[in-house]
């Protein structure tokens, strides 16, 4: 399959490189401000060599790559929040060319959900985004397999740099700010981590959950529209303010506290939960979990890898492959 990529940050560039070891190749790559496009296949290597110099990746320009010879455009650029652009727009170009689309930019499924199925419904293409959920975990398939109209909740522990410093402050008695800045050393974490210590990034992928949870029951778009769930809609508390000293509470009561994020079809909650000290969510690290909760199977438990760009290529190009 041909593949247009957009983004060549570390999703991106990951994507582009492992392709051909998937059977696919890459006709067009684009950052911010350049691109390479070439209906023949795309010199990957080249390209994010000239990149890495601090050149272009290419001499074309970026709406050169969304206007490209592919089957399916890769969307990873960066999550943007409310209207969702530039991604919402990538996703709607391609579609209206009757091509397919794989996300691992969140924004479009989060803040658009309804409309990226309206513009699905009216194009001969089809929209995937595994990536966009917990990484190399495959969260949405798995629910996807089950029977979305069965499953009651999905919730998890969905970021791993929340986790990395939760887990740090528990074992070894560390106050949020040393463990913080250990983790940005560690490239752990961002120089600005409010995306994922305010609880905004596991959120966004509970809001993406939640939606497909409630789109299981609707029978139209319209009823759809009526009930698709944005960022504004979940209940979101992130774990600045937690005391070194409530970690050390929790575990003398056999407990240790996570980040905590659960999609249901009454909304999405996302915020510090005591959990059993030995329990299933309390992965360390930056590991994830997912639980569902399904109607005959019980609860299924799933954990992984839920960032890093070869990881999350591994979802992007999972979703690919259910398009041949």
């Amino acid at each position: 399959m041909k593949l247009g990529v957009l983004g060549a940050g570390a999703v991106g560039r990951s994507v582009a490189t492992l392709a051909p070891e998937y059977g696919h190749e890459v006709t067009a790559l684009a950052d911010s401000s350049a691109a390479v496009v070439d209906a023949g296949g795309v010199d990957v290597d080249a390209a994010l060599a000239r990149k890495d110099a601090g050149d272009p990746l290419g001499d074309a320009e970026p709406g050169d790559a969304l206007a490209g010879e592919y089957d399916a455009l890769v969307e990873a650029t960066p999550t943007t929040l409310g209207d969702a652009e530039p991604g919402f727009s990538h996703v709607r170009a391609a579609l209206e060319r009757d091509r397919h689309v794989v996300l691992a930019n969140k924004g479009p499924v989060a803040e658009r959900y309804a409309e990226v199925r309206e513009l699905e419904a009216d194009s001969a293409g089809e929209v995937y985004f595994e990536a966009t959920v917990g990484g190399a975990i495959p969260v949405c398939a798995t629910v996807d397999d089950l029977g979305a109209k069965h499953v009651s909740a999905v919730r998890g522990v969905l970021n791993g740099t929340a986790n990395f410093v939760l887990s740090r402050m528990a074992a070894e008695g560390l106050d949020y700010d040393h463990v913080l800045a250990e983790a940005q050393d560690l490239g752990v974490a961002e120089a600005d981590p409010s995306f994922d210590v305010e609880g905004t990034d596991a959120a966004l992928k509970c809001v993406i959950l939640a939606n497909v949870l409630r789109e299981a029951d609707c029978d139209s778009l319209d009823e759809l529209r009526e009930v698709e769930v944005t960022l504004a809609d979940a209940e979101v508390e992130g774990i600045r303010d937690i005391p070194g000293s409530a970690l050390e509470l929790a575990a003398e009561d056999g407990r240790t506290v996570r980040l905590v994020g659960e999609a249901t079809r009454d909304g999405v909650n996302v915020g510090p939960r005591l959990v059993p000290e030995n329990g299933t969510l309390s992965v360390t690290g930056t590991r994830n979990i997912v639980e569902i909760d399904h109607e005959y199977a019980g609860e299924l438990a799933i954990s992984g890898r839920g960032a890093g760009g070869e990881e999350t290529a591994s979802a992007v190009l999972a979703d690919v492959a259910r398009l041949e």
